[in-house]
C-alpha cells in the first residue's frame, strides 16, 4: 500500500500538471471505483468544475475545485493514477477518465477493485471519514522541533513500531518506512517509546524526517510487486536506498551483519539484529 512519500509525490504531481485545469468530461467505465454515491451525481457534481489544486488529507487525495467541493482519491492497496493524452491506449483496470478542455486525461486505474473515489464538501469528508480528524503528525507538511516529538513518545508508552505505524501518532508511515526509520535511528522494534533516553528520541526524530523526506525526494519506493509508479507512469526510486526492507540475509550496511526477518504480529518487519539495541 502506498505510504506518505508515494501520496504526496502523486500530490505535488497532481498540483503541477493538473491544477488550474476544468473538467470537460467524466467517464465511469468501472464498477467498484464510484461507490459512496450514483455514478450519476459524481459526473453532475464534476461537470465542468475547474480543479483548483490537490491537497492530501493522511494518505487520502483530495483535490480541491472551484465549486468548493473536494473530490477525494482513496487508492488503498492497488490504485495507480496516470496523466495521459486521450490517443493512449485504456489501460485494463480503469476505473475512471476524467478529460479536460486544455486536453489531456487523468485516468484512475485499479483492476482489483479496491480504489474509491468520491466528491464530498470538507464538512462531509470529516463526517464520512472521522478518523481524519484524530491524524498526527504529518512529517512532510507539518514541522515540530525534536522535544514535541519527544513528548509524544513519552505521552504513548507503546512499542517503536507500534508508534511509527498508527496514525493518530505519525501519518502515513507502514511497513517499508517504518523498518527503515528504526534502522536509521538504531532502534528495536521492540522498545518502549517512553523508556528511550533522551540521545535516543532525538535519533528517531531525525530518522522519521530525513527517511521521509528522502523517501519524497527519491519520488517514493516502487517494490517488487511494480504496484506504485508516478502520475507519468514511472516508478518511484527509494527502493535502491533500502537499508533493511527485504533484505534479509544480506549484510548491513553499517555494521556488516545480517539483516533479518523477524515476525511481528501478523506479518513480519526486516531489521539488523547486530545495530539495532
Amino acid at each position: 500500500m502506498p505510504e506518505l512519500p508515494e501520496m504526496e509525490t502523486l500530490r505535488r504531481d497532481i498540483d503541477r500538471e493538473v491544477g488550474g485545469k476544468r473538467i470537460k468530461t467524466v467517464d465511469v467505465p468501472g464498477r467498484t471505483a464510484v461507490s459512496r454515491m450514483p455514478k450519476k451525481q459524481l459526473i453532475e457534481r464534476l461537470d465542468g468544475v475547474k480543479i483548483s489544486s490537490a491537497d492530501r488529507r493522511g494518505l487520502l487525495l483530495a483535490l480541491k475545485l472551484d465549486s468548493g467541493e473536494l473530490l477525494v482519491i482513496d487508492l488503498r492497496a492497488g490504485g495507480r493514477l496516470r496523466k495521459t493524452t486521450p490517443r493512449e491506449a485504456v489501460e485494463k483496470g480503469t476505473q475512471i477518465v476524467i478529460s479536460f478542455t486544455q486536453g489531456g486525461q487523468l485516468r484512475m486505474i485499479d483492476p482489483d477493485d479496491g480504489l474509491s473515489v468520491w466528491v464530498a464538501t470538507p464538512g462531509e469528508l470529516l463526517e464520512q471519514e472521522p478518523v481524519l480528524t484524530r491524524l498526527g503528525l504529518d512529517p512532510v507538511v507539518d514541522p515540530i522541533s525534536w522535544t514535541t516529538f519527544g513528548h509524544m513518545l513519552l505521552a504513548r508508552a507503546q512499542p517503536i513500531k507500534a508508534f511509527l505505524t498508527d496514525a493518530t501518532a505519525v501519518v502515513g508511515i507502514g511497513p517499508v518506512y517504518s523498518d527503515e526509520i528504526m534502522w536509521q535511528a538504531g532502534l528495536r522494534h521492540d522498545r518502549e517509546s517512553h523508556l528511550l533516553t533522551s540521545q535516543e528520541m532525538r535519533r528517531l526524530y531525525r530518522a522519521v524526517v530525513e527517511t521521509l523526506h528522502d523517501g519524497a525526494k527519491h519520488r517514493g519506493t516502487t517494490l517488487a510487486d511494480g504496484r506504485y509508479h508516478d502520475l507519468a507512469g514511472k516508478p518511484g526510486g527509494y527502493q535502491t536506498l533500502l537499508q533493511v526492507y527485504d533484505r534479509a540475509g544480506k549484510a548491513c550496511n553499517r555494521c556488516r551483519g545480517t539483516i533479518t526477518k523477524v515476525r511481528y504480529h501478523k506479518s513480519q518487519l526486516f531489521m539488523c539484529p547486530d545495530c539495532q539495541v
